[in-house]
């Protein structure tokens, strides 16, 4: 299978510009002269992205925008009607405003009239099956609004299939036959045409266009580059839709052969946004050091603050500590009623709840003397405290501020001196565990390898599982997040024991054992656990050991390195630039995206729209007719509209039909000379011919029958018409 503009890998990035919209000038009106008495018939082709409006002689219609937005002038204070090219921003912006009245205004102010009244009759296009409210109202707009003397309605589809398929007398019908296709901006139709006339009874429409399919590729987009720096509107992914994407004659192969990283670089679009470059720093090396030393000043000031703070805290443990140790060794004094009086009025239930309190401050002591000891290192000579034993009735004012301090200072100082030797005496414990695994190393080599390498496994796979409870946590109906529900339920469900039970004997246990804390490690999912934490230190000790005395193992083996890597899959997908790299951040890659858009006309589920594809739709419809008149349809397969322009369609739509044809039947593929021109050009050929008279609604007309009411003709609409 073969893919247009397709790259190597090693060539250079297909990097494009979005397109600059140059400054917009106003255009000048044409000249009415020719056609102020003519009678020309006036053509508008009414589609929903763009407006085409021209007179029926004219070889090429004016083109606009089809959006209007309203705006206030500051300086003057007036409200401004905008449309078509002057609309410069979406935000705003109608597309298809109920009525086409300014729409029509903006036509005719381009075409030069200047009459009171359009003395020029009107062929306009409507929607395949038109609500009749929408077509009253244009009718009403038409006749009583502008007086214009005679109003037809056509459908652009087929007035596409006319021009290209038209008659060479200009007064013959059309005799041709065909399956039109029609690519519109908010849907897309398939029209049968038998002996040049329109089968609307058998006409079927997808609610599927190249709107649609805009704004499924900006939602794709959006869940590429969730924090893309840019804002990426419509307009953005319309232009990457009809500039970048194709159909694929095969998607589910496509899918396959993407799948190589390789091949996935070489197909993708690269769209760079604009961005700012950042603001260089300009100062001197001076000026540079100089704001460098006083960071380093501010960071020396905020250690020493943290510092104290933390001595703070650990003398206050201590002192809480031997707070609770002491009223724990009175429990022997007093008896039992004095001791639980004494635990409730200290805040304490029962001796369970001291216990825990005593074990936390223990653990909480212990974390921290690590920490001190980790921040002094350095052996310092024990300052000299002479106020702590001078009594407080010797000292004045000053002298009480001083030994509070140095009462302060000595506990600091005596807080990190046992952290030394606690640090000191570890360092002694694991050396002599390093000595006994030297030992063991230089003993067995292959053992001693094979038994951490079973540890370091043990531990990735208790970190894995971790992740994995966390992962299931997420989904609510997994069997994780389930049993931590029950959890939660039984401890709201569990009752304290009562005066009455505990004055029994009965006592609530919970607590004693340091299994029953795990219950509470279980149900929270957010904090970090010290588990956690032990064992990615464990781990890192582990594969520092293998780095070292291990050949086989290698850096790529490690849990930093494995967390952190990115399949060659999603690196191609989605590229990763690193930071500070602002013109990279301001890319975006198309790759499968291309395709994807696409081929939801075949495949609209893909998008979430509850919709037959194409490729059902016309088995559908062909299956309505008889084998002759199928064969007479796809002979002439026809395809209009901006979006039948895309790259690969002919093919897509030809592997899609093949198989549901006899294998005898011809099949033929065409697509228009000018898909997006040829409706108007359709339209205007028709209102040169003698058979415009005969199918136009005139003013008697609508005053008879009213603004819904049309004449049934080969090229219009089928509902409420008459013959």
């Amino acid at each position: 299978m073969s893919l247009t503009g397709e790259t190597t890998p090693d060539s250079p990035l297909a990097v494009f510009t979005l397109p600059i919209h140059s400054q917009l000038s106003i255009p000048p009106s044409l000249s009415y002269d020719t056609h102020r008495s003519a009678h020309t018939p006036l053509v508008i082709d009414n589609g929903s992205s763009s407006l085409r409006f021209g007179f029926a002689t004219s070889t090429t219609p004016q083109v606009a925008p089809n959006i209007v937005s309203k705006y206030k002038e500051r300086k003057a204070g007036k409200q401004l009607l905008l449309f078509g090219d002057a609309v410069d921003a979406e935000s705003g912006a109608r597309s298809q405003a109920k009525t086409p009245e300014h729409a029509l205004d903006y036509a005719l102010i381009r075409l030069g009239v200047d009459t009171p009244t359009v003395d020029h009759p009107v062929v306009m296009t409507e929607r395949l099956a038109s609500p009749l409210h929408s077509r009253a109202l244009t009718s009403e707009l038409m006749f009583e609004l502008y007086s214009v003397p005679s109003l037809t309605y056509a459908v652009d589809a087929v007035m596409s299939f006319y021009f290209n398929n038209r008659p060479t007398s200009s007064s013959a019908s059309p005799t041709s036959s065909g399956l039109v296709i029609s690519f519109n901006t908010a849907s897309t139709s398939i029209i049968p045409i038998l002996d040049g006339k329109g089968i609307m009874s058998q006409a079927k429409r997808i609610q599927w266009g190249s709107q649609q399919a805009s704004e499924y590729l900006l939602k794709l987009i959006q869940l590429k580059y969730p924090t893309f720096s840019t804002r990426v509107t419509t307009a953005h992914t319309n232009w990457m839709l009809h500039t970048f994407c194709e159909m694929s004659p095969d998607y589910t192969p496509l899918l396959r052969r993407l799948r190589d990283p390789r091949q996935l670089r070489a197909v993708e679009r690269i769209v760079q946004f604009p961005f700012v470059l950042p603001v260089v720093d300009e100062r001197t090396e001076e000026e540079l050091a100089r704001a460098a030393e006083k960071r380093r000043e501010q960071g020396k000031k905020l250690q020493e603050m943290a510092t104290k703070a933390r001595i703070e805290k650990l003398v206050q443990k201590e002192s809480d500590l031997q707070y609770l140790t002491n009223l724990k060794e009175r429990r022997a004094e007093e008896t039992r009623r004095e001791w639980q009086s004494l635990l409730q009025s200290e805040g304490f239930s029962d001796d369970a709840a001291l216990d825990q309190a005593i074990k936390k401050l223990e653990a909480d002591l212990k974390k921290t003397r690590k920490k001190a000891a980790n921040d002094s290192d350095d052996v310092i000579e024990e300052p000299s405290f002479p106020l702590v034993d001078t009594p407080d009735d010797q000292l004045d004012e000053e002298g009480l501020k001083e030994k509070k301090k140095q009462k302060l200072l000595k506990a600091g100082f005596e807080a990190r001196a046992r952290a030394r030797r606690e640090k000191e005496k570890a360092l002694e414990e694991r050396a002599a565990e390093e000595r006994k695994e030297d030992e063991e190393r230089a003993a067995d080599p292959s053992a001693w390898v094979a038994r951490v390498r079973a540890e370091h496994t043990s531990v990735m796979e208790r970190i894995k599982e971790r992740n994995r409870r966390k992962a299931a946590l997420g989904d609510r109906k997994s069997a994780a997040a389930q049993a931590r529900m029950k959890n939660i339920a039984s401890l709201a469900a569990d009752e304290r024991v009562s005066k009455k039970r505990r004055k029994g004997g009965g006592e609530d246990m919970f607590g004693a054992d340091d299994e029953d804390w795990a219950i509470y490690r279980k149900i929270n999912t957010a904090a970090v656990s010290s588990d956690e934490e032990d064992d990615i230190t464990q781990l890192q000790v582990v594969e520092h050991k293998l780095l070292t005395h291990d050949p086989t193992f290698g850096i790529d083996q490690t849990h930093a390195a494995l967390s952190s890597q990115r399949s060659a899959f999603m690196s191609a997908f989605r590229p990763q630039y690193v930071d500070g790299d602002v013109e990279g951040r301001a890319r975006i890659h198309l790759s499968i995206e291309r395709w994807r858009v696409c081929e939801t006309w075949f495949a609209p589920s893909m998008a979430g729209v509850d919709s037959a594809g194409l490729g059902e739709v016309l088995q559908t419809v062909l299956a309505s007719f008889p084998l002759t008149d199928r064969g007479r349809l796809v002979q002439n397969v026809f395809l209009t509209g901006s979006p039948a322009q895309m790259p690969g369609l002919a093919d897509r739509l030809h592997a899609t039909l093949r198989p549901i044809l006899p294998p005898e039947m011809p099949l033929r593929i065409v697509r228009a000379a000018d898909p997006s021109m040829d409706a108007w050009r359709g339209m205007a050929a028709f209102a040169q011919t003698d058979e415009l008279k005969r199918v136009a609604m005139s003013k008697a007309d609508y005053e008879e029958w009213g603004g819904e009411r049309v004449r049934r003709w080969w090229g219009g609409n089928w509902n409420a018409s008459m013959s």
